[in-house]
């Protein structure tokens, strides 16, 4: 079982606060001969698979063309959704479209000289924008849950499930909102929310230096977050006292 993520979201859809707590590593690397069987892509200053598979490693869903190594793929045979990310070339980290050493990633990849060549995959890690929008489009998924429900008063959605994880949401009396992704078989999650609702009042609220709806930066709010996430995925539910 484990904790994956938290976003704290003010009442405007603003994300305030997130942490990431747990990443599962799902990450692959193999030796590939040219010419390479995976099409790759630029998205979002990442190189990701874009189309093709081969073991573990896995592009998305077809939706327009997309750039690999110097070629254009037409909408047949692109894809829109993000697959796994080049994480590393023959052990030198990538970052971004770019390695460690200044080799830019598609055209090293497009030239056959330099084959054989390892390259390791994993999942791409979301960046601060990607956090900023996706807390922004779930707080209108909110809004728009309790405008749909037939009966007035609706608490907007509560839990979202996947295969994979289960998002939480509890959301206070003055509109904000704590999210957490968890393990689908992970328990007590919402005495969790109750409980990061607590640290919230405790160590952001009555903190002086903090103003509302603002970002929390507060060591202390921090700490005893990750130490809930922590009790949380060792003992389940929050007994008395905790």
């Amino acid at each position: 079982m484990a904790i994956f993520s938290v976003y704290v979201v003010n009442k405007a859809g603003g994300l305030i606060y997130q942490l990431d707590h747990y990443a599962p590593r799902s990450e692959t690397e193999k030796t590939f001969s040219f010419p390479l069987d995976l099409v790759l892509k630029l998205h979002d200053e990442r190189v990701v698979v874009a189309f093709g598979q081969r073991d573990s490693i896995r592009g998305g869903r077809p939706t327009g063309g997309v750039r690999e190594a110097g070629k254009h793929w037409g909408s047949s045979e692109a894809c829109g959704t993000v697959g796994h990310a080049v994480l590393s070339i023959n052990g030198v980290d990538v970052n971004g479209k770019y390695t460690a050493d200044g080799k830019e990633v598609l055209e090293y990849l497009g030239n056959p000289t330099n084959y054989p060549v390892s390259i390791r995959f994993g999942r791409p890690r979301l960046s601060s924008n990607e956090k900023l929008m996706l807390a922004s489009m779930f707080h209108s998924l909110f809004a728009i849950g309790s405008q749909l429900s037939p009966e007035l008063g609706s608490s907007g959605i509560e839990m979202l499930e996947t295969d994979t994880f289960k998002l939480h949401c509890f959301q206070t009396l003055t509109g904000i909102k704590f999210v957490v992704l968890a393990d689908p078989r992970q328990a007590g999650i919402e005495s969790l929310l109750r409980k990061i609702y607590e640290i919230y009042s405790d160590f952001a609220l009555k903190n002086p230096f903090y103003s509302l709806e603002m970002p929390i930066r507060c060591e202390l709010f921090d700490q005893n977050l990750k130490l809930a996430l922590e009790v949380a995925e060792k003992a389940g539910p929050f007994g008395p006292g905790s």
